[in-house]
């Protein structure tokens, strides 16, 4: 039999009433709370974790495998199904909530982590192996945030979260249509995948096993679809923990800047689609193999390759229908893209990184959310993708992410009073800092302001030009970038490989060897700590020898002995430098804080060779600390190999030219920065 849900988080509570009530109108006044009330948001902390990893109701799981879900238009998926149960492996009477996660990767995949996780002797190996080596010494600390990742509970999010289950919970995890078992072909966010979504988690409540409660979760893709599930409101979900979300595919990782993410999607799409034709090795031995599975496949093999090699291949956009539909802004693969949070209503708690693929989205989705403070949560690590939750766990920072969901879950499908939903409503890794705790993003007392790009050298960089950064507009020079390849070796390439080049800390932790081949403007240092949070955006005043070109910007934080490190970056190719002013943000004088880029081609417009063109480079939002002598710098770059390879066609229009920023009094170039104190 289950506990009941009051025993396991049961403990005293320390706030007297009138402390609660004045905590509460602290907060409503943007006041930070009493240490008392943070004391008591660490003290709930540790309860979740010992709730979580402690003895659970049940001591079993039950898996059924491969049960099939057949959708409205007839496509069978397939679906795991971990329900708790007693020692001996059978399932429990009692109804229970069911948490689904739709993936692509293959339940196959899922099953695997699962196995070593659930195996103590083979996660021991798994840990031990990692976190056996520390070689920050010799330049490879992004080997110990791996470790740290493993250890933050981001696998059980992925997967399969057997303590999740044993506590009374049934998981529910599906291979997305045209992938893994499932049969159909794969849509990429389609609008079917997306209904999809809802149809299985109706499904999930309507199951004798089921209390009729949903909610989902899972990491990337899974978190994603959960976001596109939630804002069509079936009836039946009531929370989501969407881990690492996109919302907005396009701008986020398919065309960044217009660039496509050559370092990213490639391998994925190559990686998804190698998994979904791995069969059912089970059913074939049994006589139950899926012949309408072999059908989708032989029909589908390998799901936009013709777009993947339009993108790097076609010689024209207008004669290409792959990109022509993509850069469409009202295709329906193109709005399949674009993500609505807006329109999501249910309990939401997000994880993102601040140099994930997705960093772009996850503080808009958590600010577009619309529902109370207590019912939303945000969390930014200082991760990639696949680092996904380092530092979670350790003295100091958050719990881990299974621990959070399980309290997320608890409290929002089983009404455990827990403290969750008085959890701070945001939750940074602050760069250049620590972790801090935050009522709103950006943080409060931002002020935007300009500084302008100044060809005065700073005499702080070895780079193509080393300017200044100034509060006033600077001197006039016209200053010309070429195209480099030494963006390989940048944190701008981390990123775009979600991560795989992270562990080299000369290129991801140290922008040096990068600004080699870029233009450097960097401000005189701060003499007190200061704070820079929300979205960032660089105007320039450009000239081209060709009719199309690609820029690239990041914001860096420089310390005294020279070391460079990028919070942000943006890139823009400059034919789709047309702003999409619906959904631009600008800071009271005007100036774009997101001057969010349309990448149409009915906006599209080639430059004039030789005339001044403004370009306006969108980052995505930071949260950073200069500490004092510390300085803030904006390098320029002419090319990002890997973030934001240029499409064919206009990969031809630029020519690979150098290209020019005009530095003109009259016509000044400048970045927006959010910040409090003296800064320039």
């Amino acid at each position: 039999m289950a506990s009941s849900p009051t025993t396991a988080y049961a403990r005293p509570r320390y706030l007297s009433g009138a402390l609660a009530v004045l905590t509460a109108l602290l907060l409503a006044l943007g006041v930070p709370a009493p240490a008392q009330a943070l004391a008591e948001q660490v003290d709930d902390a540790a309860v979740w974790t010992a709730t979580h990893d402690g003895p659970q109701p049940f001591p079993n799981v039950h898996t059924d495998w491969d049960v099939p879900i057949t959708m409205s238009d007839g496509v069978v998926l397939k679906a795991n199904v971990y329900r708790p149960a007693d020692a001996a492996g059978i399932p429990a009477t009692e109804q229970t909530p069911a948490i689904v996660n739709l993936t692509p990767y293959s339940k196959l995949t899922t099953t695997v982590v699962d196995a070593v996780l659930g195996d103590p002797a083979l996660s021991g190996m798994l840990t031990a192996a990692v976190a056996g080596f520390d070689l920050s010494g010799v330049g490879l600390s992004g080997y110990s945030d791996l470790a740290k990742a493993l250890a933050a509970g981001a696998l059980r999010n992925f997967g399969v979260d057997r303590k999740l289950v044993e506590s009374g919970y049934t998981q529910v995890v599906v291979d997305v249509r045209g992938t893994g078992f499932s049969e159909g072909d794969w849509q990429v966010f389609g609008e079917r995948e997306q209904q999809d979504g809802v149809e299985v988690v109706n499904w999930a409540a309507a199951q004798p096993w089921s209390t009729g409660t949903v909610g989902m979760n899972g990491l990337s893709y899974s978190a994603a679809n959960q976001l596109q599930t939630a804002e069509r409101k079936p009836a039946a979900l009531r929370a989501i923990f969407p881990v690492v979300p996109g919302s907005d595919m396009l701008h986020d990782i398919i065309a960044t800047g217009g660039g496509f993410g050559v370092g990213f999607m490639p391998t994925w799409l190559a990686s998804v689609n190698a998994l979904k034709l791995v069969p059912d090795l089970q059913a074939l031995f049994t006589g139950n193999f899926d012949g309408q599975w072999l059908r989708d496949r032989m029909r589908d093999p390998f799901t936009d390759a013709n777009v993947l090699l339009a993108t790097l291949a076609a010689p024209s956009l207008a004669g290409s229908p792959e990109l022509t539909e993509m850069l469409n802004g009202d295709s329906p693969l193109r709005r399949s893209l674009d993500g609505h949070p807006e329109q999501v209503s249910v309990p939401t708690f997000v994880y993102g990184g601040w140099q994930d693929i997705f960093a772009y989205s996850a503080t808009r989705i958590y600010n577009a959310i619309d529902v109370p403070a207590e019912q939303k949560k945000l969390i930014m690590g200082d991760t990639y993708h696949l680092t996904t939750g380092a530092g979670l766990g350790l003295p100091g920072g958050p719990p881990r992410l299974d621990v959070l969901q399980r309290a997320w879950f608890d409290k929002w499908l089983k009404g455990i009073d827990n403290g969750i939903d008085r959890f701070d409503p945001v939750t940074l890794w602050q760069q250049g800092g620590n972790w801090v705790n935050r009522q709103q993003f950006p943080s409060p007392g931002m002020d935007y302001r300009r500084l302008y790009l100044d060809p005065a050298p700073s005499g702080t960089a070895l780079s193509v030009h080393d300017g200044s950064l100034r509060t006033g507009p600077g001197g006039a020079a016209l200053l010309t970038v070429a195209p480099g390849l030494t963006g390989l070796c940048s944190r701008e390439a981390a990123v775009g490989t979600a991560g795989e080049t992270g562990v080299l800390d000369i290129c991801a932790k140290d922008a040096r060897i990068n600004e080699t081949s870029g233009l450097t403007f960097t401000s005189a240092p701060v003499g007190v700590p200061t704070e820079i949070s929300g979205p960032i955006a660089v105007h320039l005043n450009t000239v081209l020898d060709a009719t199309d070109g690609f820029w690239s910007a990041t914001v860096n934080d420089v310390a005294p002995d020279g070391h460079s490190t990028v919070w942000t970056s943006g890139q823009l190719q400059a034919s789709l430098r047309k702003v999409n002013e619906d959904r631009a943000t600008r800071s009271p004088n005007g100036d774009y804080t997101d001057p969010y880029p349309a990448l149409t081609l009915d906006t599209r417009e080639d430059v004039v060779p030789g005339q001044p063109t403004i370009v306006d480079i969108g980052m995505p939002a930071t949260d950073g600390v200069l500490q004092p002598g510390h300085r803030l710098r904006v390098d320029i770059y002419a090319f990002d190999v890997l973030r934001g390879l240029p499409m064919r066609p206009m990969l031809d229009a630029s020519g690979l030219k150098p290209e020019h920023l005009q530095l003109d009094p009259n016509e000044p170039s400048w970045v927006n920065i959010p910040a409090a104190g003296q800064l320039g």
